[in-house]
């Protein structure tokens, strides 16, 4: 079955077409069969529409030249379909059809892709686990007792399941990324330019300075940029190769230390770029750090209101619920709160305290013009050691376990860089847990930290991933970085 779920990419799915080996209408049956032996425990895409998927394929032929004819996706439960619903894994939202398609999907049937159905999120997208009141939760496929992370977590488990070959979500905060970490498959966001927002549900409409960007996943780097140039309309490579993009790379995970796994499979890319003949450098991550409790306070600058607003009086589940309760706490409270945090041994939360909250309008134009000198001093990067694309973690830690995203919400900080200075951003995934990674972390009173050495223990096997992030803004030095380690993961495997 691995082999068969590994051979069902968008490349392979496009060249059996093409000769006549197969149609699309068997590459949707195909896609509804996987799906039909693994959702009673999978519970990955949760608004199945094979039936209709079916009849859409029987139009397709080898002849016809669309970029992506016959290749099934899947869309996270967020982009608005048509006699589908936008749900957002939220009670009040479980009957209200989709009335329209929104942009993206519009380009993805434009492109000859099928969609097969929608995969499961989070509540309101707030989580990096996909568990919600509406459809339950979703798992991963390598380990059960894991998540496949989130929000795309569906999309995630779907592709790395083999139900699907290409699915498309979007990212804010490591929505794309850190699935693809946890799943061991790729995720590409790519520039602004491309595919823009796709028309997803906006669930925080009065943030300002950032906003969520459209992208894929999918089993390979060909089969995301494929995925991405036949929506978006556009060419990401470059004609001519040029002189070799120069990495920066940093192994550090901001406020949650990085698993021994997450620091080799750094290494492990690094190796792969040098063996590529790219130059690399360590680069400071202060920068990073900065930028991403600046991404924090922004998105907490509302108080949670937006998704209290949006959950329209129907519970949170537990975990949401918690992190609406800290984004909430006024201003006044939070020295006291988090001094006594630190005193009883809770540091990491004791800075996420200091750093987020409601803003006032003051405050939250302090956080914007510190963005703008923080994109000036990442440019400088370039102008004094001339960094092209950094290479770092996707998260501090593999798979969640069920139930603890909330209590790590900070492992996935090397995400927020990239998203808060509008960058092209990648996972690849590059190796595996090994048995004597698992241990070490000592013995700590931080809970964050507790739930970090439980993470760790039982990995074995769970997949890494590293971060890229095109420092010039150029999706073309995205590509070439990624698959360079694409190339060297698999030399090294």
């Amino acid at each position: 079955m691995a082999d068969e779920q590994e051979a069902f990419t968008v490349a392979a799915v496009r060249g059996a077409l093409q000769s006549e080996q197969s149609t699309a209408t068997q590459h949707v049956e195909r896609a509804a069969s996987r799906w039909q032996s693994t959702h009673d425990w999978l519970n990955a895409l949760v608004q199945p529409r094979f039936e209709a998927a079916e009849k859409e394929a029987e139009a397709i032929t080898a002849a016809d030249p669309r970029p992506l004819a016959g290749v099934p996706v899947s869309i996270k439960d967020c982009f608005p379909l048509a006699g589908l619903r936008t749900t957002l894994g939220i009670e009040p939202r479980r009957e209200q059809v989709d009335q329209r398609d929104c942009q993206l999907v519009q380009q993805i049937r434009a492109s000859g892709a099928v969609i097969v159905g929608k995969a499961n999120v989070p509540q309101a997208l707030y989580l990096h686990e996909s568990d919600n009141p509406v459809f339950g939760r979703t798992v991963n496929p390598v380990d059960r007792q894991r998540g496949p992370g989130g929000s795309s977590g569906g999309d995630a488990a779907a592709v790395a399941a083999g139900v699907v070959p290409l699915a498309f979500g979007n990212d804010l905060a490591g929505s794309i990324r850190q699935p693809a970490h946890a799943c061991g498959i790729v995720g590409y966001v790519p520039s602004r330019g491309r595919l823009g927002t796709g028309g997803a549900y906006n669930t925080m409409p009065s943030l300002r300075g950032l906003s969520s960007r459209a992208g894929v996943l999918a089993r390979t780097v060909a089969g995301a940029v494929a995925g991405v140039e036949a929506v978006a309309g556009c060419s990401l490579r470059e004609m001519e190769p040029g002189r070799s993009p120069v990495v920066g790379w940093w192994e550090t995970a901001g406020p949650v230390p990085p698993s021994p796994a997450v620091v080799r499979g750094v290494r492990q890319a690094v190796a792969s770029l040098q063996a590529a003949k790219m130059p690399t450098r360590p680069v400071d991550e202060s920068l990073s750090e900065i930028a991403g409790w600046l991404h924090l306070g922004l998105v907490s600058g509302d108080g949670g209101a937006a998704i209290q607003r949006l959950l329209q009086g129907s519970p949170p589940i537990p975990q949401v619920a918690e992190l609406i309760r800290l984004a909430g706490l006024p201003r006044w409270q939070r020295p006291l709160l988090a001094g006594v945090a630190t005193f009883v041994g809770r540091r990491i939360e004791a800075a996420a305290v200091r750093k987020t909250g409601p803003l006032s309008p003051v405050e939250q134009q302090v956080l914007l013009r510190a963005r703008e000198t923080l994109a000036l001093l990442v440019k400088g990067w370039r102008q004094t050691h001339g960094i092209d694309a950094v290479v770092c973690p996707v998260s501090a830690l593999p798979a969640l376990r069920h139930g603890t995203a909330g209590r790590l919400i900070l492992a996935a900080f090397p995400c927020l860089f990239a998203m808060l200075l509008d960058l092209p951003t990648a996972t690849v995934p590059v190796t595996r847990v090994r048995a004597s990674e698992t241990t070490g972390r000592g013995v700590s009173l931080d809970p964050v930290l507790q739930a970090a050495a439980a993470t760790d223990a039982g990995s074995t096997g769970l997949p890494i991933g590293v971060q890229v992030i095109a420092i010039d803004g150029r999706d073309q030095t995205a590509i070439r970085v990624m698959a360079a380690i694409e190339r060297g993961s698999a030399t090294q495997s």
